[in-house]
């Protein structure tokens, strides 16, 4: 299988992030995507760097002022005070209700509030660019998919399925599942699927193409009772106006079985083909695996082949996308299972 991958996500570094209230070393490393390269070439699988910008898609996704926000973020950091070079910018006050959202700040830190869902998602010299290189490698993908390729994979980090179309969450700041597949709608299909399989709910996928009857989002994932984004991911968010009946949530308990995992993905996969998809994304989230230090499914080795065999069987070209998994280590071998499954289903 094709895999993108941009030595350019190194440049998203931050040191720490906050963690159930502590600071802690960040669980979102440059680590994670080295892991999976090793583990793609020992495969065989053929790296390419990302060749389409996005842009123009981004644009499509994301708000213009979002964007500019972004892309200027760390040079405004830096303007703020002379020794800012060598700190990370946290948020401390956000617009919750009553408060407005409709007017930009001019504090930096107030911007940065009004641009985040949370303050577990630090910023960095070189956020951007790694980010903009994860929503190129997207784009590509799509591209490769015109041009007659069965699956693509992004070794792509940082992740982006919490960002929305104008914040940042969840280690997330651009949403690389919805540049690919609003850049696949852009090439003519005329439906297209987006499968999050990550622990975590894709909130930012799911409020992007709420509204939309030409993209059916399916997620599996934690209860957001109990787990990480809490606020959105419940099985009563269909979707509205055009977009209702083409949202579908799955949560499942924390510490559920991978039975009990299947039995979801068996629904998702069920729903796909009733849509009539006409390419699928996939938000491949790795951080079901049994050993992730930060979530409680019960995955092993083996159910991830299994898991690429299951999406190999809908028929549909695939792009996959990287998002969470942080036991690192692992990541790379698990990745290869699961492009492994999909190539010998296939």
């Amino acid at each position: 299988m094709i895999a993108l991958f941009s030595d350019t996500h190194e440049l998203h570094a931050p040191a720490f992030e906050f963690f159930r209230g502590e600071r802690v070393p960040c669980f979102e490393t440059p680590a994670r995507a080295a892991f999976v390269k090793k583990s793609l070439q020992q495969a065989g699988h053929a790296l390419r760097q990302p060749h389409v910008d996005s842009r123009a898609v981004l644009a499509q996704i994301h708000s213009a002022r979002y964007l500019a926000f972004l892309e200027n973020a760390w040079s405004d950091w830096l303007a703020l005070a002379p020794g800012n070079a060598g700190l990370q910018p946290f948020p401390s006050v956000w617009p919750v209700r009553t408060l407005r959202s409709d007017r930009e700040p001019a504090n930096f830190v107030a911007r940065l509030g009004l641009y985040s869902m949370d303050n577990g998602s630090p910023l960095s010299a070189g956020t951007w660019a790694a980010a903009k290189a994860g929503a190129d490698a997207a784009a590509s993908a799509a591209a490769l998919l015109g041009e007659g390729a069965r699956a693509v994979f992004c070794c792509s980090r940082p992740p982006g399925h919490h960002a929305g179309a104008d914040f940042m969450g969840g280690y997330c700041f651009l949403n690389n599942a919805a540049v690919a597949a609003q850049a696949l709608r852009n090439s003519g299909r005329a439906r297209v699927a987006v499968l999050d399989v990550d622990y975590h709910h894709g909130n930012g996928t799911q409020s992007i193409f709420y509204d939309r009857s030409d993209v059916l989002f399916v997620s599996l994932h934690g209860d957001p009772h109990t787990e990480y984004p809490f606020y959105l991911g419940h099985a009563d968010e269909t979707g509205e106006g055009a977009g209702l009946g083409f949202n579908l949530n799955l949560p499942l308990a924390a510490g559920s079985s991978a039975g009990a995992w299947f039995d979801a993905l068996e629904q998702g996969c069920l729903r796909i083909s009733q849509f009539g998809a006409e390419a699928l994304v996939v938000s491949l989230g790795l951080d079901t695996f049994e050993d992730d230090p930060i979530s409680t499914f019960a995955l092993k080795l083996a159910d991830f082949r299994r898991l690429g065999q299951k999406l190999a069987a809908l028929g549909l070209p695939t792009v996959f996308v990287l998002e969470g998994g942080y036991a690192a280590e692992a990541l790379g071998t698990n990745a290869v299972e699961v492009l492994d499954g999909f190539d010998q289903g296939a």
